[in-house]
């Protein structure tokens, strides 16, 4: 377990699917309700622990189990690859604790932990304007290409981040 602005961050474990799949439901719904206006929805498997067997523990994944003060607040899966042009699958935080600075507190604990990274990679739904805000404003990526972008619900934002 590593510290890292007073939460605490330790490798994603089997038993940690139970703790976060609903953690993970909440987080996906509540950006369908406020982007889409539907009760919920996300990836296959967001709402019963698939997504998480399937990628957080996927060969070449690095996932962390995020907390503060014993109370589970989210969690994120990266990529780190040889050539040090990683890829951020997936972040997610108890929608109780969004908007709270916590986002980038977890993004700030994964720059420090690959700091040979020269470039980092991901991608986020269209309709999520908040995630746009998150990557952009917040951690510094750059939207490099939108895949879709006349469809609604299949819409996806390529984002990347050089670093120097």
């Amino acid at each position: 377990m590593e510290i890292f602005c007073d939460f605490n961050f330790r490798r994603f474990e089997e038993n940690d699917v139970k703790t976060f799949s609903p953690i993970m439901k909440q987080s996906f719904d509540k950006d369908f309700q406020i982007h889409l206006g539907k009760d919920a929805g996300g990836p296959p498997g967001y709402n019963n622990g698939d997504f998480l067997r399937k990628w957080y523990f996927h060969n070449g994944a690095c996932a962390y189990a995020v907390y503060k003060n014993d109370i589970p607040v989210g969690a994120i899966c990266v990529w780190i690859n040889d050539n040090q042009e990683n890829y951020l699958g997936n972040v997610f935080i108890d929608p109780d604790y969004q908007n709270k600075g916590i986002g980038l507190i977890i993004w700030n604990y994964i720059e420090q932990k690959y700091p040979e990274t020269k470039v980092w990679r991901t991608e986020t739904p269209g309709f999520s304007i908040r995630n746009h805000y998150f990557y952009v404003n917040k951690c510094g990526f750059k939207i490099i290409k939108i895949e879709n972008p006349k469809d609604k619900y299949d819409a996806s934002y390529i984002l990347e981040k050089q670093m120097k």
